[in-house]
Parts: C-alpha cells; structure tokens; sequence
C-alpha cells in the first residue's frame, strides 16, 4: 500500500532548480519515502521549464512546473483571474503561489519551501527532521529578549543579526529559559555558510559581492529552541515546513512589483502574521534543524540594499501594528483577517513609503478572498478544474 501524497514541497527557481536532485538523494540516503513528496517548481517564462519537468522525472518525483503562462492558465481555469495579481511577478513573493495549489489540493497536509541556494547536509534528514519537529510534543529551550525580538542566531559568538531583525532591537538582553510545546505549526531549518544578513549588515561585515565575510558553522547551531509569547523572530523560507492550517496567515506578500519598489521582506514580514497567529492560538514556531547549506551567490551588495531600502523603516514598525491585534480570534483565518484590516485601515504617514503598508492590507484581504473561492470551488461538484 503506497503512502499517501501529503507534503508540498516548493522550490521558487530561476537558476539553480538542479538542487531539487540533492534533497531527493536526501531523502533516500535516510529512508524517507519520496512517495509522499510533490514537487512545485516555481518559475518564470524564460526558463526552461522542459529541462525542470525532465529533471523530476529523472528523479522519480511527482510535480508540476509553473512559469507565469502556467500560473495564468491556472488562475483562469478556476476562474479566478481577478486573483492573479496576488503573486507578483520576478520576485521570491512567488512562494505564495504554492500555498495556493496546497490549498486547492486538499491532500497536502504539510507545505516545505526550499529556496534554489541551498542544499541539504548529507549528515541530517532534511524531510524527516522537519516532519518530526512539526510533531514534536515536549520540553525545548524558549528564548525571549527584552527587545520582544528572538535573534535566531543568538547562539554564535559572532555578532550575526539576520535579514529582517530591526535595528532598533538590536544589543537585547537575551534570556533562555525551557518550557513544553504541544503544537508545533511550523518548523524553520537555519543555514550553514552564507548568513541570511541584509545588506547593511553586509556592507559592515566587509562584503561587496551581497554574501558576508563571516560564515557559519554547524557549532553556531547547538539546541532547537522556540521563541517566547509575545517575542518576534524572523522566518526566512529557505528552509521551512509547515502545516496546511497557517496557509491563511503566511501570505507572502507582494514585494518588488510595486510603485513603491519595496522588496525582501516577503518571508520577513509573513513571519511576522504567524508569529502573531501561532501566539493568539497558543500554537508554536519551531526553530533550529535540520540545517541546510546557503550557498548565495556572488551579487552586488549594492544592489540588494537597492531592493531593500524602501522598506527599512517600515520593518522596524510593521511587527507593533500587527502586536495590537488579532487577540481575541480563534484561527489563522480570524487572526490574518484582522491583521490585514490594521494594515489596510491603519494611517502610516510618518513612516518612509507608509501607503505601501495600505497596499499590503488590501492584497491580504484579497488573498483571504481567494482561499475562500478555492473552498467554494472545491466543494462544488459541478465545477470542472483542469489538470495540471
């Protein structure tokens, strides 16, 4: 009897789509069973997207290549072109495009997204470790600050502040403590090599080439921890698997295709609407392996500041409009709605680029409309969705 097809793994790609060929070996080299994997490959137009299909194949995975043409197509079969604008195009943000097909496709009972950098250690069992730590019930360390912000790197001696840490929380009293976890709803694996630093940080650890002068190890990584109630961390998706129920409040917003020209804070800031999600419902983020290597490759760290300036202040902020909310709601659903109502409704003038938290809002409300049309759609009987 086979095993039932449950875990949506996404990989948004434009170069280095071949790494899908390690996590698979991955996973045989420690007996976890590909049988359960589906395969998304997101993608744009320009790629080759046969060469993609053909490497699955090779492989032995099931999946599905989706460049912008494929994910019109998918929209429009469901009739939901009014709903397109959602993904944006040319930008990582793209990953919310595999929690749509997720959620269209009720088999998935776990979501992974993989980012094209990086590759697994060969030591550790990617697709295991995840699955176990999203069913992990017991004691873990929990670490809180006085700054309500968990550095995720707070275990190295390096002095590392990831992409998405404000600088205002910077030089934080850290306390750990232990305490019991019983619902885990996602696990986030961090990175070996290249730290996930944004680019001021690289500019002031010496690196022009958009990487970082200081590396990490697998001893900067000793315990899995989870972050207290009431205290933010940043989410990178990387390396991160989740269950289907946090797909209404991780949107991953619509970075770099706007007039505002804010970008890299997608993950950054759909971290932020499960943090506060997971808090409301007394549910837990589940930090530390498996480890992945993150192999970025060499850009202009001039460029990255580019695509993150627009948005530095507002990241300092965003997390205490979305810290007043949400408190009395019983599912992510609830909790995301009120969320993207505060950022839709809410007055951010005084801030660099404040409307584009408006513009965030309304694409919230948006996608909540979307999944609920998926809901409907699916549970006509008369309705015809097409094959992928």
């Amino acid at each position: 009897m086979s095993s039932p097809q449950d875990i949506c793994v996404v990989v948004p790609t434009i170069r280095e789509y071949e790494c899908v060929r390690a996590y698979a070996e991955n996973a045989r080299q420690h007996g976890f069973d590909t049988d359960r994997l589906f395969v998304v490959l997101v993608t744009e137009d320009f790629c080759d997207t046969d060469d993609m299909e053909a490497m699955l194949d090779e492989e032995g995975l099931d999946g599905a290549v989706f460049d912008g043409s494929a994910r019109e197509d998918w929209f429009r079969e469901r009739g939901l072109e009014e709903y397109n604008s959602l993904i944006p195009e040319a930008s990582h943000a793209q990953t919310s495009f595999g929690l749509l097909y997720m959620w269209a496709n009720e088999g998935f009972e776990y979501g992974v997204f993989i980012d094209d950098d990086t590759l697994p250690h060969e030591e550790d069992d990617f697709f295991g470790t995840h699955m176990a730590n999203l069913q992990y019930e017991g004691e873990i360390e929990r670490v809180s600050s006085d700054e309500s912000w968990v550095n995720v790197l707070y275990q190295t001696d390096k002095d590392l502040y990831p992409r998405g840490y404000p600088y205002a929380a910077m030089d934080e009293t850290v306390e750990t403590d232990t305490t019991e976890v019983d619902d885990v709803v996602a696990s986030q694996g961090l990175w070996t090599n290249v730290p996930d630093l944004d680019a001021v940080r690289i500019l002031m650890d010496g690196d022009l080439e958009g990487q970082a002068q200081t590396r990490t190890t697998r001893e900067d990584f000793e315990r899995d921890f989870v972050a207290a109630d009431g205290d933010y961390l940043t989410v990178c998706s990387m390396n991160l698997a989740f269950r289907r129920e946090v797909i209404p409040a991780f949107y991953q917003l619509p970075m770099d295709d706007n007039e505002w020209e804010v970008g890299r804070f997608d993950d950054i800031w759909s971290g932020l609407f499960l943090k506060r999600a997971a808090d409301v419902l007394d549910k837990q983020v589940y930090n530390g392996g498996p480890l992945c290597e993150h192999n970025k490759a060499p850009r202009s760290t001039f460029d990255d500041l580019a695509n993150e300036v627009a948005g530095l202040e507002l990241n300092e902020h965003v997390w205490e409009v979305l810290d007043d909310v949400a408190a009395d709601t019983d599912s992510f659903e609830e909790a995301f709605a009120e969320m993207a109502d505060a950022l839709a409704t809410g007055e951010f003038d005084e801030w660099n680029n404040g409307e584009f938290l408006n513009y965030c809002g309304d694409a919230m409300r948006d996608w909540i409309d979307c999944l609920n049309e998926i809901d409907a759609t699916t549970a006509d009987p008369e309705t015809v969705i097409a094959d992928d």
